[in-house]
């Protein structure tokens, strides 16, 4: 899994039939400390996330089980979008305190 920040949208007009409807997002990788760790990539969303939402993706052959990208052909795809996560106890990222 791929710990993300939503940063845009891609919009295609023309694309495969089985990826209609399916909306397209720019997530760039972050760290445990949500800076970017330089890779972006296109993933579809199954979730509703949003710009500037902290999400988890899944990429390759993981990202084809969700509902809505089976049998489709997408390499990664926002599952969740994340409220927090903690470290060695320690809260590391509150969606509330953190994001609007």
């Amino acid at each position: 899994m791929i710990l993300g920040e939503v940063i845009g949208t891609v919009v295609s007009t023309r694309k495969e039939e089985r990826l209609q409807a399916l909306k397209l997002l720019l997530v760039r990788e972050v760290d445990l400390d949500l800076k970017p760790t330089g890779n972006v990539v296109v993933a579809v969303d199954a979730v509703q996330a949003g710009s500037g939402e902290v999400v988890l993706c899944a990429s390759g052959s993981s990202a084809r089980l969700t509902d809505v990208t089976k049998d489709k052909p997408v390499d990664c795809v926002i599952m969740a979008i994340v409220d927090s996560f903690e470290v060695g106890g320690k809260a590391r990222f509150t969606k509330s305190a953190s994001r609007a």
